[in-house]
C-alpha cells in the first residue's frame, strides 16, 4: 500500500461546495414570493404551535414581540418539560417552513432566517409535538402510499456510479474537515459510552468519544466472536476505524471496501501505518461487485446509503458472500416502522442538504427483506439511541470549539450553520427516538450456538 500526502488528500473545494448548494435551492436568491405570502405563513404558524400541547415554545420577532406557547409546566410529566426559543430574523423563515417543512426550517437556520442558541431543544419541541400531525399523515399515507410506491419503483434504479457521486457528495468534503471533529479513529458513527448511567446523555461528564468508539467496535466484535481464524468482510470502509480494531485486536483477515475517494486514501494511509495493516485489504468497490465467502460480514451505518428498492439485494450479497454457519454484525440508522412507509418516499431536510440518496430503513423493512432475499435469521437487536445523542452532542462541540478552523479551510458561514444546524436536528432525533440506532446480528443457516452461554458483549 502507498501512503498518501494528507496535504493534499483532504483538500475542500469550496466552489463544489456552492454549486451543491445552489442545487439544493440555497443561496441569497431564495425569495419565497413576497410579504404577503410571509403574513398569511406566519398568521398559519402562529396558529399551530398554539396547539401545542406539551414544552414549552418562544418565538422572538423582529419588532420585539414575543409569542409564548406551550402548556404550563408540569411537574409530574415523566419525560420533563423542555423551554425553546427562536429568535425570527427575516420574514421568509415563516414561508420557508410552511412551504417545506424540515427542509425549510433548516434552509431558514442556513440562511439566517432565523437563530436560536439551542437548535436541538427546537428540533426536540417540533418533534414532541407533531405526533398528531404525523398520525394524520400516516393515515393518509396507507392510502396514497401505494402510488408513491409504483411511482417510485418505475424510475431508473440507482447504480454505483450514482452511489459514489451521492456519497461523495458527502464524505469527500475532505479528510481535515472531518479530522476537526471526530475522534483519532476517525469514527463517523455512533459511539458506546461505558459511563452512560452516570448523568444520562445530556449530563455533564466530559465523555471520551475515542473509548466510545473503540468500545462499539469491541462490542459488536465480541457479539461475532471474531477470531484470528476468521475471514471478515466489512462493507462501508468509513475510514479504516474497525479493520484496523479486527485486525489488530483480533488477528481477523479483513477485506474493507468504499466507494468514497476520500475516505479511500485516508484509509489506505491508516493501514500503512497500522502494524496489522498486512491482514486488511482495501477495495474501492461498489457492494454489488463483492465476491468471496467470509465468516462473519460487518456493515456499520452504510445500509442508510442503500435505496429501499435495493434491499432485497443488498442482502441477497450478504448472504452470498456469508458462509452458511456464518455470522453477520449490521448497525443501522432507523425510523419507526409506523412512519417508515410514508418516510421511505419523502425529501426531509438530511437528504435536501446533507445525505442526498440516503434512505433510513426500519426495522421491519429490513426483517421483511431478509426474509424475502435469505436464509439468514436476525438472532440479537440492540438499541442504543441515547449513545448516539451523546455521540453527537460531542461532535457539535468538537465543531464548535474549531470553528475557526473549519472556516479557515475555505468554507463559510453558510456552511458552518448547515453543520451546525445538521448536527442539532440528529441529536434532537436520537433524544426523542424519532430515529434510531440499532447493532443487529444475524446468523446464517448452518450457525448453531456453542452452548448454552449468552454471548459475551
Amino acid at each position: 500500500m502507498t501512503t498518501t500526502n494528507r496535504n493534499d488528500d483532504a483538500a475542500i473545494n469550496p466552489e463544489r461546495l456552492l454549486a451543491r448548494a445552489r442545487a439544493a435551492g440555497f443561496g441569497p436568491g431564495r425569495t419565497f414570493a413576497g410579504p404577503r405570502t410571509a403574513a398569511a405563513s406566519r398568521t398559519v404558524l402562529l396558529r399551530l404551535l398554539g396547539r401545542m400541547a406539551r414544552d414549552r415554545l418562544i418565538v422572538t420577532e423582529p419588532d420585539g414581540t414575543d409569542h409564548h406557547f406551550g402548556p404550563p409546566h408540569r411537574a409530574d410529566d415523566p419525560l420533563g418539560t423542555i423551554e425553546a426559543t427562536i429568535e425570527i430574523l427575516d420574514p421568509r423563515a415563516w414561508t420557508a417552513v410552511v412551504r417545506e417543512g424540515s427542509i425549510g426550517l433548516g434552509r431558514g437556520f442556513i440562511e439566517g432566517w432565523w437563530r436560536s442558541d439551542r437548535p436541538t431543544d427546537v428540533v426536540r419541541v417540533l418533534i414532541r409535538n407533531l405526533h398528531t400531525v404525523d398520525e394524520v399523515r400516516n393515515r393518509i399515507n396507507r392510502v396514497t402510499g401505494r402510488f408513491g410506491d409504483t411511482a417510485r419503483r418505475a424510475l431508473p434504479r440507482t447504480s454505483p456510479t450514482r452511489n459514489r457521486e451521492d456519497i461523495g457528495t458527502h464524505y469527500d468534503l475532505g479528510n481535515e474537515f472531518f479530522r476537526l471533529f471526530l475522534d483519532d479513529s476517525m469514527t463517523y458513527s455512533s459511539a458506546v459510552f461505558a459511563d452512560a448511567g452516570s448523568g444520562g446523555p445530556s449530563g455533564t461528564i466530559r465523555r471520551d468519544l475515542l473509548a466510545g468508539s473503540l468500545a462499539k467496535y469491541d462490542r459488536l466484535l465480541s457479539k461475532l466472536g471474531v477470531h484470528a481464524d476468521h475471514q471478515l468482510l466489512e462493507i462501508g470502509t468509513g475510514w479504516g476505524g474497525l479493520a484496523i480494531r479486527a485486525a489488530e485486536g483480533r488477528g481477523a483477515t479483513v477485506t474493507t471496501t468504499t466507494v468514497s475517494q476520500q475516505q479511500y486514501e485516508e484509509a489506505t494511509a491508516r493501514l500503512t501505518a497500522s502494524p496489522a495493516g498486512d491482514k486488511v485489504r482495501l477495495l474501492n468497490r461498489d457492494w454489488r461487485e463483492l465476491d468471496g465467502r467470509f465468516d462473519r460480514v460487518v456493515s456499520i451505518e452504510m445500509i442508510e446509503a442503500v435505496d429501499w428498492r435495493d434491499y432485497d439485494r443488498f442482502f441477497g450479497t450478504i448472504a452470498r458472500c456469508l458462509a452458511p454457519d456464518g455470522m453477520v454484525g449490521l448497525q443501522a440508522i432507523c425510523v419507526p416502522d409506523g412512519r417508515y412507509e410514508r418516510v421511505k418516499n419523502t425529501e426531509d431536510f438530511i437528504r435536501r442538504f446533507v445525505f442526498p440518496g440516503g434512505f433510513l430503513p426500519s426495522l421491519g423493512a429490513m426483517a421483511r427483506s431478509i426474509g424475502r432475499a435469505t436464509r439468514l435469521q436476525i438472532l440479537d437487536v440492540e438499541d442504543f439511541s441515547a449513545h448516539y445523542a451523546e455521540t453527537l452532542r460531542l461532535w457539535r462541540t468538537r465543531f464548535e470549539e474549531r470553528i475557526d478552523e473549519v472556516m479557515a479551510l475555505g468554507l463559510d458561514d453558510r456552511f458552518c450553520r448547515l453543520w451546525r444546524f445538521y448536527l442539532a436536528y440528529c441529536e434532537a432525533g436520537f433524544l426523542e427516538r424519532h430515529c434510531t440506532v440499532n447493532q443487529i446480528i444475524l446468523v446464517g443457516p448452518d450457525w448453531r450456538p456453542t452452548g448454552l452461554d449468552l454471548r459475551p458483549v
